[in-house]
């Protein structure tokens, strides 16, 4: 597809966003042909700050009657995106932390098939992170390791970066029902890309932070969060690897558990009762667990190594075109 034919559209979630969300309409460049500002019940009124003030007559202003999160807002503009004929559709948070001269960026690998969805990532340049505050930048990192785990994409980093575009295709067979509709939505996101083999790309950016306040506290989900990745894990190696499809790694992990759990339930069981009898424990219930369980460990190992090499790496939304009639 080339970057004339398609049409981008770019979705703006509002909540207590009156302040920077003017300026940010205003810094979106002509490449972009729609813009929808979803005014998710917020109490400052975004949604008619924007129709009194803003003149650009690219806005449209979408409102949720009861606050639904950010997932709810930009599933809400994602959809009439994509009714309205849109191409490609990017997420800009309307409180000034994305920079909109970033845009095409995002777009880019898209319209060159390279991508179904782009993803920005704060951490490419060490230098640059140091603007972003010390517990986010920790926060960050762990959610960055849990995320690569429960959602299957082991190369891309910064999980709960908003700054996002996806392909409308993409957008189409979105489990709208099932996203998270708040701030776990950008991690769920990629969790449902995953089950449908979308290729997700990082796209390096600076971190911005200036007098902003953002919603998110890293310190008030990391517990939601961490519940949710181990739920989405065991979602998608169920998925994966045995409702989908049976391979190698579907036995390796299998043989892993097996291993590991009897190694440890085995082993702990005769060591705790030679402990209590007062006598050392026998040479087998010290070898036969510690070989269970370094066994278990390569098996684990095994699994992960096919696990990162089965990364989506093959484009699907020129396959899901409408067949030529």
């Amino acid at each position: 597809m080339n970057a004339p034919e398609s049409i981008i559209a770019v979705v703006i979630p509002c909540y207590r966003v009156r302040k920077h969300v003017l300026a940010v309409i205003d810094a979106i460049g002509s490449e972009v042909s729609r813009i929808y500002c979803v005014d998710d019940a917020c109490p400052e009124r975004s949604g008619d700050v924007i129709e009194q003030e803003c003149r650009d007559p690219r806005v449209q202003v979408l409102r949720h009657v009861a606050n639904q999160g950010v997932g709810g807002a930009m599933l809400t503009g994602y959809q009439r995106a994509a009714a309205d004929g849109a191409t490609v559709v990017v997420k800009l948070d309307g409180d000034g932390q994305m920079d909109p001269a970033l845009l095409y960026r995002f777009v880019l690998p898209i319209q060159n098939g390279e991508a179904d969805y782009c993803k920005g990532n704060r951490f490419w340049d060490l230098g640059e992170i140091k603007q972003m505050p010390l517990l986010r930048r920790i926060g960050n990192l762990g959610l960055s390791f849990m995320a690569k785990a429960s959602t299957g994409y082991w190369d891309v980093f910064d999980p709960t970066n908003g700054y996002t575009a996806i392909h409308a295709r993409i957008i189409e067979r979105l489990p709208v029902k099932s996203i998270s509709k708040r701030y776990f939505f950008e991690t769920d996101m990629l969790f449902r890309l995953n089950t449908m083999r979308a290729v997700v790309v990082d796209v390096p950016m600076d971190a911005k932070y200036a007098d902003e306040e953002s919603n998110l506290k890293i310190s008030k989900v990391i517990g939601e969060f961490s519940l949710k990745h181990s739920r989405n894990l065991i979602k998608r190696v169920l998925y994966r690897y045995y409702l989908r499809d049976l391979s190698i790694a579907s036995l390796e992990l299998v043989a892993a558990l097996v291993l590991l759990t009897g190694g440890v339930v085995y082993g702990g069981i005769h060591w705790w009762l030679a402990f209590r009898a007062g006598v050392p424990a026998s040479t087998g219930n010290v070898v036969l667990p510690a070989l269970a369980i370094m066994s278990g460990l390569q098996f684990l190992l095994a699994f992960l190594g096919y696990d990162i090499q089965s990364v989506p790496r093959r484009p699907i939304h020129r396959s899901l075109a409408a067949p030529v009639k």
